[in-house]
């Protein structure tokens, strides 16, 4: 039966690969991968049904499929109660079992994709981040590393590759957690606009400051200043940030006191900063105060395996917006 089973299935292009004992099919499965097993009910010294038991234990997410020629309802019962995916009574035609065994390959392939969906779906929630590839992990493995620290991170990539989500992920798992976040995208304000939003400003500071307003470096002592488009900022503000960065104190625009402030800067650029540096755009002292450590963001190009992940994100979003029943993305469109 085994052999028979065997070109059956090998006939069909699959690879499959015979254990004679339910002992030997797990100590060959302890070292060797495979996408289903089809087991046979009544066996010496070990029953499918057994051996459905162990392998839920040990690899919970392969399926197995038993098969047998003593069928009764109380024994199918019982082997989808241990966690058989089918149950196959003999004699069979070789179109059933090669529908069955469709079918169970489909229905593990369904399963993991649920379970990456949900692992996706939780780190999503948390940080907003969506995707597995193995360029996003070792980002985020590099973010739980700088994020318990107090270290200036300088985050690069292009325009769209999330850069601000990650200095939040970074803000949101660090002891200022409970504390504010402040993005200030810094090339979209022009020098005394900047200057005033971050540093504040006294009163008659300039034309329209009827009252002294306190800036981001105030407002967010305790917690994080995210400074995007770094280097699209002018010499005499980088030269005024530089200060802050090495003596922990600013002042107010118009002012003459010194005032102290605890932030945690994490600055982006969608530029090559040592490109910036040597056309004298970003002074190099400031470049180095801020990239104490520096995170390279890829774009999506780069990080395909992201592709689908994110598809079906947006899916859910806008389903839900529009209040659409989507049931997902097909098959054939994710290839």
């Amino acid at each position: 039966m085994a052999e028979t089973l065997r070109r059956i299935l090998a006939g069909a292009g699959h690879d499959p690969h015979i254990e004679p004992s339910a002992a030997g099919a797990l100590e060959w499965l302890a070292a060797e991968p495979a996408d289903l097993v089809v087991s046979d009910l009544r066996m010496p010294e070990m029953s499918g049904l057994e051996l459905v038991e162990k392998l839920k234990g040990r690899q919970p997410g392969l399926p197995v499929m038993v098969v047998t020629g003593y069928a009764t309802v109380e024994t199918a019962v019982e082997a989808m109660r241990q966690g058989a995916v089918d149950f196959v009574q003999k004699p069979f035609s070789p179109d059933e079992l090669l529908t069955r065994v469709q079918r169970a390959l489909d229905w593990s392939r369904l399963a993991n994709e649920n379970r990456l969906l949900r692992e996706q779906i939780g780190t999503s929630l948390e940080t907003g981040i969506v995707g597995g590839s193995q360029a996003l992990r070792d980002v985020l493995r590099l973010v739980d590393r700088v994020a318990p620290t107090d270290t200036r991170v300088l985050v690069t990539g292009e325009s769209g590759t999330g850069k601000e989500l990650i200095a939040r992920t970074i803000h949101r798992r660090s002891p200022r957690a409970e504390r504010a976040f402040f993005a200030v995208t810094c090339g979209a304000l022009s020098e005394g606009i900047l200057e005033s939003e971050l540093f504040g400003h006294e009163r008659g500071a300039f034309t329209g400051a009827v009252a002294a307003r306190k800036g981001f470096f105030e407002v967010a002592d305790g917690g994080t200043l995210f400074l995007d488009e770094i280097s699209e900022t002018d010499p005499a503000f980088q030269t005024r940030l530089l200060r802050v960065l090495q003596e922990g104190e600013f002042l107010r625009v118009g002012g003459s006191r010194p005032m102290k402030t605890d932030v945690r800067i994490i600055a982006s650029t969608n530029r090559d900063p040592r490109e910036c540096v040597g056309n004298g755009t970003l002074r190099e002292d400031l470049f180095y105060r801020l990239a104490v450590v520096q995170i390279a963001l890829a774009p999506l190009r780069e990080r395909r395996d992201d592709i689908v992940p994110l598809a079906r994100h947006f899916v859910e979003v806008y389903a839900r917006q529009i209040k659409k029943r989507v049931r997902g993305i097909s098959e054939e469109a994710t290839q």
